[in-house]
Parts: structure tokens; C-alpha cells; sequence
């Protein structure tokens, strides 16, 4: 029967326990621990497919609130992509990338990322992405992929790039390190989840994503900020 809960419709666990779950999820126990959805459970005497039933409604939020995002990125701005899974052929971006999951990420200096998975990176894949995205006017720094060729094109006349194939990483004001750094901290984070389901990946990224942009936050109260104003919904 359902409880009251004003975080959640048609709630099956009290307000309280949703708060505990909340919190719990907010400090991140995938850093401390395998299984964070087992210590959940044990911690707040809540099933585990419970618990795992919550976790996922909560990821799908945050997953809805990422593609709602419809303000573009202005400043500077760092692209590049990424590939999760089954290691990558050193240099290899088309057929080297087979079997694994490519993301294209941009990251404006600073501040947030935004993340999307593609299915190549091609010229057209990436740059509609970068002019859905980013403001014209923006500053972009990309490595030396073919892929970005072209966007003075579309104009973006402040475009500059590091060659990491000639071992060029730095070069003044242009690098990509911020991107790269958050790709290190998707994958370390990432890899904790033996076994996922390729289904589930989208909203593991974007929970990454949600705990990057938000890490100058407090995330628990970010979160029952945003359930508070649009309750969750259970099926």
C-alpha cells in the first residue's frame, strides 16, 4: 500500500527511509565499497530489489534533467571523445572503437560537462553535437582529429588544437585536460560496476556526469530539491 511521501508518488517506503536512500546515494559508496546498492540495503533495511528499483528511478531523473538542458555552453570549451569498455587500439577511432561504447563529452572550463554516447566520430556525428551545444562564439579546443575539421565553417572562428599524435599535450592556453580529467574520473567510478547491463550505461554516465556538474554542491540537497519540486514516479 502506498505511504505518504512527498518525493515520490504511489511511494512504497516512508519519507524518512526515501531521505536515508537519498543520502546514502549522495555520498557515493561506490567509492568505498562494491556493491553500494547491498550496503544501502543493509543500512536502511530495505530490500535490494527495492533499493535497486529507487536507484534507478533517481538515475532516470537525472538522466531527464541532463537532455533538458537547453542552454548552450559559452566560454571556453574542451571536446573530445572517449571510449568505455574493452580497451581501444592506441590510435584507432573507427574500426579500432569496435565493441566498445564511444562518448563524446564538452566541457566548458570551470564548470560543467555534458556527455553523449554516439555511434562514431565522424565529422557530422561530433559537430552537430558541438552546434547544439555550444555557443558560436565560444572558444574551442579539441586534439587534432579530423573530426573537428571544419567548424571555422560553421563559425567558430576561435578554434585551436593540440596534436597528441606528435606528443604535443599542452600548447599555452590549449589543451584538453579538463575533459580528459573528468574521462579518468567516469572510468575509475565506472568500473566498479562489474557486470552492468549495457542498458544501464546511460544512466551510470549521466550520473557522472550529475556528480561532476554538481561537486561544489551539497548533492543531497540538490536532489530533494528536485524531487520536492516533481515528485519521482513509481511504475
Amino acid at each position: 500500500m502506498p505511504v505518504k511521501n512527498k518525493y515520490v508518488k504511489h511511494a512504497h517506503i516512508s519519507e524518512a527511509k526515501f531521505r536515508q536512500v537519498i543520502l546514502l546515494f549522495s555520498e557515493d559508496l561506490s567509492e568505498t565499497c562494491l556493491y553500494p546498492w547491498v550496503q544501502i540495503s543493509h543500512l536502511t533495511k530495505i530490500s535490494r530489489p527495492t533499493v535497486n528499483k529507487y536507484l534507478t528511478v533517481i538515475r532516470l531523473r537525472i538522466l531527464e534533467l541532463s537532455l533538458l538542458q537547453s542552454d548552450p555552453l559559452v566560454g571556453q570549451i574542451e571536446v573530445d571523445e572517449s571510449y568505455f569498455g574493452a580497451r581501444r587500439v592506441r590510435g584507432k577511432r573507427g574500426r579500432g572503437a569496435r565493441g566498445k561504447t564511444i562518448v563524446f563529452g564538452l566541457l566548458k572550463r570551470g564548470d560543467k560537462v555534458y556527455t553523449e554516447i554516439v555511434p562514431n566520430c565522424k565529422s557530422a556525428t561530433l559537430q552537430k553535437i558541438i552546434k547544439g551545444k555550444t555557443d558560436v562564439d565560444s572558444v574551442i579546443y579539441s586534439d587534432g582529429w579530423r573530426g573537428y575539421n571544419g567548424l571555422v565553417d560553421f563559425g567558430y572562428k576561435k578554434h585551436f588544437r593540440v596534436h597528441h599524435g606528435k606528443n604535443e599535450f599542452v600548447r599555452g592556453n590549449s589543451h584538453i585536460n579538463g575533459i580528459e580529467s573528468f574521462w579518468g574520473y567516469a572510468k575509475n567510478r565506472l568500473v566498479k560496476f562489474k557486470g552492468m547491463d549495457k542498458k544501464m550505461f546511460n544512466l551510470h554516465l549521466k550520473e557522472c556526469e550529475f556528480r561532476f556538474n554538481n561537486r561544489k554542491q551539497n548533492i543531497y540537497r540538490v536532489l530533494l530539491e528536485i524531487f520536492r519540486k516533481e515528485p519521482l514516479k513509481l511504475s
